[in-house]
């Protein structure tokens, strides 16, 4: 299995890309060279890379990066899905975000794709009886990244966090695949109610800037929450939701709010 999946990385058009441009980038800034060679071209698979990756951004004179890296790579070598997420993720925050015009960019620089990997690493983790790495794991990231997700939370794939800071997701948190969402965004609950106690989001939902969804609420697929609502209730899909406490305002005006990006009130188009 190991040798299948090694040998399909000299095929692999995502890897064989970021590689591309990791040696374009050493050329325009040499300066560069030393982390970008550590980070991408020293590696033979987007796997390996990813691991090294996330183990230098969360190491700390606590756990430095050699021994979270062994942590790592143990993760992704036990379970496929983890860097098959990533490469949705990357590709969805490659064609979602217009500050994003290389595929190397959310590797190297985007802390939410950074955070959002790490999470991975620490939900496996959890859901292995491994609890307190995991919060270590989630403790880094807060420090470092600015982006708490609990690792009980469970995510699908396709996902963007665009800027990323101050992001709270809490730990029964459903979110579905193809969900974009913006800083500041809480995922939260309502009191010190215990057990089953946050939101659900389904597949293709947009979450503005700030927006705040607390309680075991489900929001429906494909729908759009404005910036800064706060929304406390149950959500049908195809809706717009906005205001303090966030109102269906009207239909979501597309298929695919969360792929488009467009926030405005009306259609996806860009024309409102």
């Amino acid at each position: 299995m190991i040798q299948t999946r090694d040998k399909l990385q000299n095929v692999d058009p995502v890897w064989g890309r970021l590689k591309s441009e990791a040696t374009s980038l050493i050329l325009s800034e040499p300066l560069m060279g030393g982390m970008v060679h550590s980070s991408i071209l020293h590696h033979n698979s987007f796997r390996k890379a990813l691991s090294y990756r996330i183990s230098l951004k969360l190491s700390s004179e606590e756990m430095p990066a050699q021994i979270l890296r062994e942590i790592v790579d143990e993760v992704v070598n036990l379970d496929e899905n983890i860097p098959l997420a990533a490469r949705a993720d990357l590709m969805a925050v490659f064609e979602r975000d217009p500050a994003c015009h290389q595929m190397l960019q959310p590797i190297l620089f985007f802390k939410g794709y950074q955070a959002l990997q790490a999470y991975r690493i620490s939900h496996w983790l959890w859901e292995n009886n491994r609890k307190e790495m995991a919060y270590f794991i989630q403790m880094r990231c807060s420090e470092v990244f600015g982006v708490d997700i609990h690792p009980g939370a469970a995510i699908g794939c396709g996902i963007m966090i665009d800027h990323a800071h101050s992001i709270v997701i809490g730990e029964t948190s459903r979110i579905g695949d193809n969900v974009s969402m913006l800083h500041s965004v809480t995922l939260g609950g309502t009191g010190k109610v215990d057990g089953d106690r946050h939101p659900k989001i389904e597949d293709g939902v947009l979450i503005g800037a700030g927006a705040k969804i607390l309680g075991n609420i489900t929001i429906g697929r494909c729908s759009k929450i404005a910036a800064g609502s706060v929304v406390l209730t149950e959500i049908p899909p195809y809706k717009t939701v906005a205001g303090v406490p966030g109102v269906i305002v009207g239909e979501a005006g597309c298929d695919q709010p969360s792929q488009t990006m467009d926030q405005l009130f009306g259609d996806c188009t860009g024309d409102g």
